[in-house]
């Protein structure tokens, strides 16, 4: 289920081992890179990062980084690679167990199957808090499924909540825009862009801290809740941090707390977040070094504090137009008749075999296997293992 990066690679496993199969997407090839992405974004990996089975990135810019375009192009050209048995537009309406495997039912009908894989991602939804529903009526909320550019929203000021990669470029983009940006800032992950010369993510995968199992994480469900880093791919490789936004006239505030009468509450913890995100970041760094065997003096300057951060915003006095929730994505699974969420509607699964349900796999979540799950190119090493796990179950 899902024709993405996710799906395609776990067709590629299944073909290489004669086992008979087809993907179903709801849309076309690469569809959430189509239609659920703003114009400007671009890949968080260089170029040369995109690698799926059998297949990499093989043009004249590897230290790019590609943008929607091209990334809908990269999957298409491995969809047509791998000669992939893709049905587009078929909607997944049920998934329900029956003796002998799993019966699916589609808007084009029934299928009847031995095993199902769920490849239809981490980011089918906008997680939006529940708060949202206090926003006074004249003010217009927008989740990063809704946010395609600047031009497209009403002039004034911005309210953007999140700081996580999606939250600190909408903010950049906005506030370049011309627009008055304040960002309300929750824990984030604070990367440079390069370090030492080279891409921040070459050290992630060279120095191993991308190969970590899941097993061996000692918060699992903590690691798969973390928010992606402060990066953006840009040709000059820029660091897109929270003084970056600073410089640029983004007003920092702490995370949003509440909503009441029309006023936002914000934290006023906002220092002591900063200053863990610098921590973070510092002995990421450390650990860079370690595995290169010689210190850099090479370090982030820590996060400027806001001399005076404010703590409540009111939302009906004409300062903010617009809210964009940068708040993250959550996977749909309504339509999964079989008992295997947990109490915070969460596939339960270790390492992509779904629990109590035999011949149910998933891929495309984050840190499925390993820390690099999150990336396009760690889909390899976990499409292997799944595949395999089903091979062995038939």
């Amino acid at each position: 289920m899902g024709a993405g990066h996710a799906g395609l690679a776990a067709g590629y496993f299944l073909r290489e081992r004669h086992i008979a199969h087809v993907l179903l997407e709801r849309g076309q090839v690469a569809n959430s890179w189509r239609r659920e992405r703003w114009e400007s974004l671009r890949l968080l990996t260089p170029n040369w990062q995109s690698r799926l089975p059998g297949y990499t990135y093989d043009g004249a810019d590897p230290d790019g980084y590609m943008s929607t375009g091209e990334v809908v192009d990269f999957i298409d050209g491995y969809a047509a690679f791998t000669g992939a048995p893709v049905r587009t537009g078929v909607n997944v309406t049920s998934v329900r167990r029956v003796d002998d495997g799993y019966h699916v039912t589609t808007n084009d009908g029934e299928i009847r199957c031995r095993a199902v894989v769920i490849a239809s991602g981490a980011c089918n939804l906008p997680a939006v808090p529940a708060l949202s529903a206090a926003v006074p009526a004249g003010v217009e909320q927008l989740t990063t499924f809704d946010y395609k550019g600047p031009e497209r929203i009403a002039d004034g000021g911005v309210l953007v909540v999140g700081a996580s990669a999606t939250g600190v470029q909408l903010a950049q983009e906005l506030r370049r825009s011309g627009r008055p940006v304040t960002l309300a800032v929750g824990e984030h992950v604070r990367m440079p862009r390069t370090y030492r010369d080279k891409d921040v993510l070459w050290w992630m995968d060279a120095s191993g801290v991308w190969d970590q199992r899941h097993d061996e994480l000692d918060d699992l469900e903590r690691a798969r809740r973390l928010p992606s880093p402060q990066l953006v791919g840009t040709p000059e490789r820029r660091t897109l941090d929270l003084n970056a936004l600073s410089d640029d006239g983004v007003e920092l505030v702490g995370r949003l707390a509440s909503l009441r009468d029309g006023t936002a509450l914000f934290s006023g913890g906002l220092r002591n977040v900063l200053a863990l995100a610098d921590l973070k970041a510092r002995r990421l760094l450390d650990t860079f070094d370690a595995w290169a065997g010689s210190v850099s003096s090479e370090r982030l300057e820590p996060t400027r504090v806001p001399a005076k951060a404010r703590w409540q915003l009111n939302l009906r006095g004409g300062e903010i137009r617009t809210i964009v929730w940068a708040t993250g994505y959550r996977p749909d699974y309504s339509w999964l008749d079989v008992p295997v969420l947990d109490e915070k509607g969460r596939l339960r699964h270790d390492g992509g075999v779904v629990s109590d349900s035999p011949g149910l796999y998933v891929l495309g979540l984050p840190v499925l296997r390993r820390r690099r799950s999150t990336f396009i190119s760690g889909i390899s090493d976990d499409a292997r293992f799944v595949v395999e796990h089903l091979r062995s179950s038939l």
